[in-house]
């Protein structure tokens, strides 16, 4: 296990590196770039006859647990990291927009994605049950925090766009978590798929991450007013994320949302009441340390996991159109909140189209994907979910900085015009 964890910091490394020295792309997008043209120079080599590189690579990639390592490993200390850097005071006055998002948004979009996909999948004859369709239409709804934090902030986005995509990205992985969890439920005829349990369940998984974040959050809080010695105190931040997530897999409730709500009771309450400036200052450089050095391994993993992945190009006319749904469903799922709430909360022109575009799929779907157990189903569910995957960060990523300048500049010039 050191080897594999040793190798791959040493890849990542010189990825990044050459990334920033000749590339020059926002770090996420560029060594998750520099890794799929690797995977792809392996794949044409192991056409030409060079096997023997291209055998090691997959086998030493099939050792690495992608879902068990995001979901129960780097996920938790992503989560945190981002939360932790969050404005409550702000995020609070858009809670009714980010809570629809959240909830009823992903429900709303795990329901027309998986219905629009077993549509496609007829259409082109590839054989995917309703039921396993949904859970498709889950794992693929929620916006990745992982690749939405650094990207959005990178673009350049206005403070008021930022924190409603952020917010929302941070919350609903952990009910799109609760929703494929059902979804898989009853495609594999484990779970009964009623609203009642349904019900049972998500309050379960969700409440109880709310709660148990609450409490390891004041926990930590509380140890950390009691002292003012940075070293210690970074100490208990990263015992609260090891620990609280671990517990919360035990208590079997939801961790991620468990560690979204720790990082913002620490991030607010704990960086006003119970650090010193020293310690603000030493705690935000680990964890900002921490969320650039994970996430660039993260996408550098995603990049390199299409050696595994079985591909046919059939999966392509497939996700094109899907792709196409999931911006459609997004567009609604936004818009509809904010033309209900207009009369009581601003928002800035173009909105909307950031949010819409600015909605990225990441880490996390291609997770779950991975995570699905073996059926018939499952290589179609994986391939067509790395493509929408790839598609969000290299063309929307790439894109929604040039999208955001241009609302900017188009709400100025209007401003300009009233006055």
């Amino acid at each position: 296990m050191l080897e594999i964890a040793a190798l791959f910091i040493t890849i990542t490394a010189l990825f990044a590196w050459f990334n920033y020295r000749f590339i020059k792309l926002p770090a996420t997008i560029g060594v998750m770039f520099i890794s799929l043209m690797a995977s792809l120079l392996l794949i044409a080599l192991s056409h030409l006859g060079f096997d023997a590189i291209t055998d090691w690579a997959e086998a030493w990639l099939g050792q690495i647990n992608f879902n068990a390592l995001l979901m129960d490993g780097m996920l938790s200390f992503l989560l945190f990291a981002g939360a932790l850097h969050v404005d409550f005071h702000k995020l609070k006055r858009y809670r009714y927009s980010i809570s629809f998002l959240a909830t009823i948004g992903v429900v709303i979009s795990t329901v027309a994605i998986g219905s629009a996909a077993w549509w496609l999948f007829a259409t082109f004859h590839i054989a995917v049950p309703y039921l396993y369709c949904l859970v498709f239409g889950a794992l693929i709804s929620p916006t990745d925090p992982i690749a939405v934090l650094g990207i959005m902030r990178s673009a350049g986005a206005p403070e008021d766009m930022e924190i409603k995509i952020v917010g929302e990205s941070l919350f609903n992985d952990g009910v799109a978590v609760v929703v494929f969890t059902m979804m898989l439920g009853a495609a594999t005829a484990t779970e009964a798929l009623t609203v009642t349990h349904s019900a049972m369940l998500f309050l379960e998984e969700a409440g109880g991450g709310i709660l148990l974040g609450l409490a390891m959050g004041y926990i930590a809080y509380w140890m950390m007013k009691s002292i003012d010695q940075y070293q210690i105190e970074v100490l208990v931040s990263l015992a609260l994320v090891l620990g609280g997530y671990t517990l919360a897999t035990h208590l079997h409730v939801s961790g991620p949302i468990s560690m979204v709500i720790a990082g913002l009771f620490i991030g607010n309450r704990g960086r006003e009441h119970a650090m010193s400036d020293t310690t603000r200052r030493y705690v935000d450089g680990f964890w900002e340390l921490i969320d650039e050095i994970l996430n660039a391994v993260l996408f550098v993993l995603i990049g390199l996991e299409l050696l595994l992945i079985p591909f046919e190009w059939s999966y392509l006319i497939v996700a094109a159109p899907i792709i196409g749904v999931i911006l459609v469903t997004r567009l609604i799922t936004i818009g509809l909140p904010m033309m209900m709430l207009k009369h009581w909360i601003h928002y800035r022109p173009g909105t909307t189209r950031v949010l819409t575009w600015g909605g990225l799929r990441g880490g996390i779907s291609v997770a779950l994907a991975l995570g699905l157990p073996e059926s018939d189903y499952r290589n179609t569910i994986v391939m067509v979910t790395y493509l929408i995957v790839l598609f969000s960060i290299l063309v929307q990523g790439l894109t929604i900085g040039g999208l955001v300048q241009r609302v900017l500049t188009q709400g100025a010039e209007q401003e300009a015009d009233k006055s």
